[in-house]
């Protein structure tokens, strides 16, 4: 995900894929609810099949959602799905109809925002299919509005857990499904999904469209767009259509920057694995995100679509996400950096294979200084926050720069190829599945045969990041230079190697692991340097600075 531009409760400042976006909530958006700690123990929702019907006379929706899910347990009385409903005197919200199984109606309960669907007997090992009828005008979730040329469009806009205002799901990342859409429309829309289109076809002034896709997603990447599109196929990587659907007004210069997606699709297959889903759409919306990963279907904010800038870390960042977040979805929300951290890093490292090493570090310098502007204001936070009380709390620097600063030293720490060969097996491994960072920790020592559990401790479970104070001088009578380092926070040191540049030669370096306060080093000096640099090839997450002693 791309964090884009509006006004909710608080603006942050993000350097995302490379560009500086401006943060917050849509002025009418209405926060979701937070989710529960979990999914209903014992259910495991196998797959989704959900029709719906749009109108342009109304903004409500009618619903037929199709659930098959197995029981596990024998201590259920009631299947628990989450489902926004409608309020007294409010106009938005879901009223459930009815709920059959088998043609037979089913006893339900639908307040507090959960539907409550209690058949006469639930027995670990059953698969059961419940057919749930409703409607209503979802106030979230499914945007309905007007895009930025005055015409009527829908988009689903699920992250995190906003799946409920129109869809019965368990809106939670770890219970995943295969998905159907099956969407009748004015005949003037162009409808996108998850998947391989079924079917499409039109009947007088209607349109019907059929959607599937056989690999299992988290309900914050199901959705459907709507609207009027016009559709380009911009190339076929390994036999999956790469298209570009954009609003017939911003065809020439949106074909033109959608259609880089290739070329990033080819780079990622070759080093992550098999690209997971149908096809590759990348749709031009009118929704809260400046880029939102939704599997097979890429939504980026209708702002950034034609508007001249470089669209390339945009495209890479939501693109390496069908690979982790989608495909590999992180266990729980502590463990967001899994998916983002992953999308902002490997976006690096597409510019870095496309543009060269120099653009990795650029990358990388101006991620190291969002992260630590961040520490300094929330000093206390670390990589893995289990303090949170919504998901979208964790939407802030550490799971998507300092994630990927952690990515950055671990391929440092382990070398490039094993680092590279973790990256696959770990997808290969939890693909279509969910994962924590113990687990990505597991993979890597694996893959390495390092003992990865220091690292990982220090970086994803204690907050912030050394400051590092460098001096440095020269000894004539011994041809050498004096490199004096220092731990300067206030919080306990950090064990970490920094690499230290003499001159400008590249054979002058040496490295100095720091595993308490302090630690000197001597170099060969023939000379006076014109400099003494620390971390020449920006390799550290840390706030580093060097003057000469006797300045």
């Amino acid at each position: 995900m791309n964090l884009g531009v509006s006004s909710w409760r608080w603006v942050l400042v993000l350097l995302v894929g490379g560009s500086v976006l401006l943060w917050g909530r849509g002025a009418c958006a209405q926060p979701a609810p937070g989710p529960a700690a979990q999914p209903q123990p014992g259910i495991d929702v196998q797959d989704y099949d959900f029709s719906l019907t749009l109108s342009d006379t109304t903004d409500r929706i009618e619903g037929t959602a199709t659930v098959r899910l197995r029981v596990e347990t024998d201590t259920l009385t009631a299947v628990r799905l989450d489902l926004v409903g409608r309020s007294a005197g409010e106009d938005t919200g879901m009223r459930v109809a009815s709920v059959f199984e088998e043609g037979a109606t089913v006893s339900y309960h639908h307040t507090e925002d959960l539907l409550r669907i209690a058949p006469s007997v639930l027995r670990e090992g059953q698969t059961r299919t419940f057919r749930i009828e409703y409607a209503g005008v979802p106030a979230d979730g499914l945007i309905i509005g007007t895009n930025q040329h005055g015409a009527r469009t829908f988009f689903g806009d699920n992250w995190p857990n906003r799946a409920r205002h129109w869809l019965p799901v368990v809106d939670h990342l770890s219970d995943k499904a295969t998905v159907a859409f099956r969407v009748t429309a004015p005949a003037q829309y162009e409808v996108v999904s998850n998947g391989a289109l079924v079917a499409d076809s039109t009947s007088g002034d209607v349109r019907h469209t059929h959607w599937r896709t056989d690999v299992p997603l988290p309900p914050k990447v199901m959705v459907i767009g709507a609207a009027d599109f016009a559709v380009d196929t911009a190339g076929t990587v390994d036999g999956v259509p790469v298209q570009s659907w954009v609003y017939p007004e911003d065809r020439g210069r949106g074909f033109e920057d959608l259609g880089q997606a290739p070329p990033i699709l080819r780079f990622f297959e070759d080093k992550l694995g098999p690209y997971p889903y149908e096809k590759l759409a990348n749709v031009q919306s009118t929704t809260r995100y400046g880029g939102m990963e939704n599997a097979a279907a890429i939504f980026y904010s209708e702002t950034a679509v034609a508007d001249g800038e470089d669209d390339t870390p945009l495209l890479a960042h939501e693109i390496a996400h069908q690979w982790y977040g989608n495909t590999v979805t992180e266990a729980d929300w502590p463990h967001l950096w899994l998916s983002e951290g992953f999308a902002t890093y490997l976006t690096g490292l597409y510019l870095e294979h496309a543009r060269g090493e120099a653009a990795l570090r650029r990358y990388m310098t101006r991620a190291r200084e969002q992260a630590v502007r961040f520490h300094e204001q929330t000093p206390d936070e670390p990589l893995v926050d289990t303090t949170y009380s919504d998901p979208n709390e964790l939407l802030n620097t550490n799971p998507y720069q300092k994630g990927a600063w952690v990515l950055h030293m671990l391929r440092r720490e382990v070398g490039t190829e094993p680092f590279w060969a973790g990256l696959r097996a770990y997808y290969e491994r939890y693909r279509d599945r969910n994962a924590s960072t113990r687990d990505f920790r597991a993979v890597m020592e694996d893959v390495s045969g390092q003992d990865l559990e220091a690292f990982f401790d220090q970086w994803t479970r204690r907050p912030g990041h050394p400051v590092i104070e460098g001096t440095w001088r020269h000894d004539a009578t011994a041809n050498e230079c004096v490199v004096t380092l220092r731990q300067t926070q206030d919080e306990p040191p950090f064990e970490v190697p920094v690499e230290v540049a003499v001159g400008d030669a590249p054979s002058r370096t040496t490295t100095l692991f720091l595993q308490g306060r302090d630690a000197q080093a001597r170099v060969d000096c023939p000379h006076v340097p014109s400099s003494v640099r620390l971390d020449p090839n920006t390799d550290l997450l840390a706030e580093l600075s060097m003057r000469r002693a006797d300045e």
